[in-house]
């Protein structure tokens, strides 16, 4: 199994971290991330887009709003290919390549 670099790249920045963990509780919108972070809209939408992107989060139009969740098994594949990269340092402990 390979790193999901481009979701751990997303996930490394502490407001992109903050909305999941918002919306790891429920859908919500652009307004309700601004009040929450007190984040600007922009920023907030930016880093929306960055998470769109990167398959973490989905977005549903509700008439003039659009709500956003959680995709939980993007998440789980993300924290699945950092423990596989722990269980191979952890079964390699002792491994030394020559100089």
């Amino acid at each position: 199994m390979s790193l999901d670099t481009d979701a751990l790249r997303v996930l490394a920045d502490p407001l992109r971290a903050r909305i999941l963990e918002l919306l790891a509780d429920e859908a919500l919108c652009t307004c309700h991330l601004v009040d929450a972070t007190g984040a600007r809209q922009t920023n907030i939408s930016n880093h929306l887009r960055q998470l769109r992107e990167a398959g973490l989060v989905a977005a549903e139009p509700a008439g003039r709003f659009t709500y956003y969740r959680l995709l939980p098994d993007a998440v789980q594949r993300a924290a699945d290919s950092l423990t596989a990269l722990a269980e191979r340092a952890r079964n390699q402990s002792d491994a030394r390549r020559p100089c």
